[in-house]
């Protein structure tokens, strides 16, 4: 099932955040993945998911092991 990003996307676009297991919930952001990353360990998360939110979005269309 795909996850809707969209509002993570339009706020934290061109940072680094953690997400709680569910891939949903960001528990901190931040400009590097270590800033992000301490911010959430001081928040108790010992393992988050780390995501770069993308400036914009590229679709892609295409067929992939050609």
């Amino acid at each position: 099932m795909a996850i809707d990003w969209t509002k993570i996307y339009h706020r934290y676009k061109g940072l680094w955040v953690a997400l709680q297991d569910d891939e949903r919930t960001v528990v901190s952001s931040g400009k590097t993945a270590q800033e992000a990353l301490g911010q959430a360990k001081a928040k108790g998360y010992g393992n988050p998911i780390l995501f770069r939110v993308p400036t914009e979005i590229v679709p892609y269309v295409g067929v992939g092991g050609v």
